[in-house]
């Protein structure tokens, strides 16, 4: 196979980021005559939120799956009997290409956009797990694949199918808090520490250099594989990357925001190695219409908004939230979270009534990618919004990690005054592995 633009050749690149990728033949996704035939879905990788994905996918036909674990792909092998079983993704697309209709990715960061890239240039459907990629320019490449090729796609943000982000959505909207200009988005998981190891064996079920994948090849590390791959920026993106796509998502939805246009971060002193051991980001997103500019504030790792500490229930007891939203109004604010929300100062909104539900149930987030597939439709998390949700949380990191404020130019995809940033936009890819 051959390679894309190396990195140094993206970063001369200006204007429009697509066009210049490779392209294997496409072959057309089979259609499905009648809304209630299955569909032949294809899995790149197979446990942990991936085999959970297969498992939500199971009323189709599961006809191939890939992985680099053998325990791993046994089990999957196991479970979907009539699966063909591959150790490399990249073998599995190319020789079901004509079998397929739509391909699920759950691997590690570092390997989503290329998994996912190589399926919608062979015209298949595509979910793919949260964050969508592991860099900016990732997340622009598969947002425009998918629209160009006009297929289903679904980042997995299953709490965006959750019934209260829904009646969130329609507070904010409805002005019961007033205009916002101010959203404040935390969340407490905490990856950091992270440190290559060296000297210790390849365990036998495990193909290490399929495993890394594009990312610059390493000896093998104790740990990385099978979760610890998160803490090191090589394949993960540490908390703001893995948790920012869910809790972002509802006030990216609620307040129709998509592309900032200021983004700054602060943290401890930047490791060559491992994610930070917390991190507080800073957006800034233009007016969309009559809806005013919002700043939004991103705290992870045990950090959270200072205003969160002075806001008490109606008997003056102070409020506890580990992971949530901060919604600022005129009126008011709406404290929320996956399953929850409630309005404050509370004792103004006593006799408050929440509007009638204006935002339909899902019939489920993985359920509403099969229904999109099968009907021409569309679902709510396809690569267009959650591509431009995933650009904005890995900006965060790049604001982060180059140390400079970005003054973002989404449209010719352009860091102003931040070549540094500019720099990490994207990476370059290993010999073999092609986006």
């Amino acid at each position: 196979m051959k390679r894309t633009t190396t990195r140094r050749e993206f970063l001369g690149q200006t204007g429009a980021v697509i066009g210049a990728g490779y392209f294997v033949n496409p072959v057309a996704a089979v259609e499905s005559n009648s809304p209630n035939e299955r569909l032949n879905i294809a899995a790149v990788g197979t446990s942990g939120r991936a085999g959970a994905n297969i498992r939500e996918l199971a009323s189709q036909n599961i006809v191939a799956v890939a992985d680099i674990d053998a325990n791993f792909l046994s089990q999957a092998g196991t479970r979907y009997s009539g699966a063909r079983k591959y150790e490399d993704y990249r073998v599995m697309l190319e020789k079901e290409a004509d079998q397929i209709d739509a391909v699920v990715v759950g691997t590690p960061d570092h390997s989503h956009a290329p998994a996912a890239a190589m399926a919608l240039r062979l015209k298949k459907h595509v979910y793919c797990e949260k964050p969508l990629t592991h860099t900016v320019y990732e997340s622009r490449v598969l947002s425009e694949l998918a629209a160009k090729n006009k297929l289903v796609t679904q980042m997995g943000t299953q709490i965006h199918a959750g019934e209260n982000y829904r009646r969130v959505v329609e507070l904010v909207q409805s002005g019961v808090i007033g205009e916002i200009r101010e959203v404040h988005v935390w969340a407490g998981a905490k990856y950091t520490g992270a440190k290559f190891t060296k000297g210790t064996p390849v365990p036998a079920h495990v193909n290490w250099d399929l495993w890394l994948g594009p990312a610059v090849a390493r000896p093998y590390s104790t740990g990385v594989h099978p979760f610890k791959w998160r803490s090191f920026w090589d394949y993960g993106t540490g908390a703001l990357g893995d948790f920012g796509c869910h809790y972002m998502d509802l006030a990216h939805w609620a307040l129709d925001l998509k592309h900032p246009t200021r983004v700054s971060a602060e943290g401890p002193p930047v490791e060559s190695v491992s994610t930070p051991a917390w991190t507080i980001a800073h957006y800034d997103y233009p007016q969309r219409g009559k809806l005013p500019a919002v700043k939004l504030t991103w705290y992870d790792s045990g950090k959270r908004p200072p205003l969160l500490a002075k806001l008490r229930d109606k008997n003056g007891k102070p409020v506890n939230k580990g992971s949530g939203q901060l919604f600022v109004g005129k009126k008011g604010m709406i404290l929320s979270d996956y399953g929850s929300y409630r309005l404050f100062p509370e004792e103004k909104f006593t006799d408050f009534k929440p509007p009638k539900p204006t935002i339909p149930a899902s019939v489920g987030h993985h359920r509403e990618w099969i229904d999109a597939i099968k009907s021409g439709g569309t679902t709510t998390c396809n690569f267009d919004y959650s591509g431009a949700l995933s650009e904005a949380v890995l900006l965060g990191t790049v604001a982060y990690r180059s140390g400079e404020t970005i003054e973002w130019d989404a449209k010719n995809f352009k860091a102003k005054n931040a070549p540094a940033a500019q720099e990490l936009l994207h990476k370059e890819y290993r010999k073999g592995w092609i986006l």
